[in-house]
């Protein structure tokens, strides 16, 4: 079961955040710290949303409070024509949403796009912010030709799909970007999907989701991650997209960072490997939990 609860992000864009189990119960126990300091937020990469913590979320539920953020133009928040989807947009919806939920200061877990929307808010709120996981985000910028890429990309999806049986095959299998099957993949895009009267399409708008990278794939993030105060883990999968040597530079420029990696997994790290995932973030949560 998933409760929702509405947020209010920057320029007044609805956003919607969700908790896939029931918080903890602590209250009344004197030796239980505060519930500011037993809060988890998850925020999901590009094209991503916060279903895709599900299974993470429940998890963290037995000893935190978790919510997970649709961010804006992605879920079920909202995607406005015009609205601003620059760094800044994402990181004050962040901001907004741990204000608003009364969640700080909070441990933030981020994929991908969303792991550097949480480096960027530990950096400018340090007082919101106690622990930061970075799943497969690096710091280095990608550049024009990684933009181009993926507009191409975008154009060469089948759409609309007839079944979500296809849209697990074409990720899972028949995308370009494919290099060998990959079943996580093919359900990570599934939950994207919606259906419509010819078929099934995204929930995003694949324009806005080049306006949301385009505003930080020309920049490098060094200097906002030396800026991160907290205790940060950067964790990669062995088949992601951050290479183990960048991985450990940004332990390095981290005043506090730890490394942990992922056998057997690719980007979606904690999609392919649910259970390693869990095990290699386990030990930093009870670390920043007992400060």
């Amino acid at each position: 079961m998933a409760r929702r609860i509405d947020v209010t992000g920057a320029d007044g864009v609805g956003l919607a955040a969700w908790e896939f189990g029931d918080p903890p119960k602590t209250a009344g126990d004197p030796a239980e710290p505060a519930a500011g300091n037993r809060s988890v937020l998850l925020l999901h990469g590009l094209m991503g949303r916060a279903s895709h913590w599900a299974s993470t979320a429940r998890w963290l539920s037995g000893r935190y409070r978790a919510v997970a953020l649709d961010q804006r133009g992605h879920g079920r928040s909202d995607k406005p024509a015009q609205a601003s989807f620059t760094r800044d947009a994402y990181v004050d919806d962040a901001e907004a949403a741990l204000e608003q939920l009364g969640l700080g200061p909070t441990v933030l877990i981020g994929h991908a796009m969303g792991a550097l929307t949480a480096w960027q808010l530990a950096a400018k709120r340090p007082d919101l912010v106690r622990g930061v996981v970075i799943c497969d985000m690096r710091a280095s910028a990608l550049g024009a030709a990684s933009q181009r890429e993926w507009a191409q990309w975008f154009k060469a999806w089948p759409l609309p799909f007839a079944t979500l049986a296809d849209v697990r095959k074409w990720f899972g299998e028949d995308d370009p970007w494919v290099e060998r099957p990959n079943p996580a993949r093919g359900e990570f895009y599934a939950e994207v999907m919606a259906e419509s009267s010819d078929g099934w399409r995204p929930v995003f708008d694949p324009e806005q989701m080049l306006r949301s990278r385009e505003t930080w794939v020309y920049d490098a993030h060094w200097e906002e991650l030396a800026q991160v105060r907290c205790p940060t883990l950067v964790v990669r999968g062995l088949d992601g997209q951050l290479g183990r040597a960048e991985a450990q530079e940004m332990v390095r420029v981290l005043p506090r960072g730890r490394y942990a990696e992922v056998a057997d997994a690719g980007h979606l790290v904690h999609y392919d490997q649910p259970e390693a995932w869990r095990a290699a973030i386990e030990p930093f949560l009870d670390t920043v939990r007992a400060d």
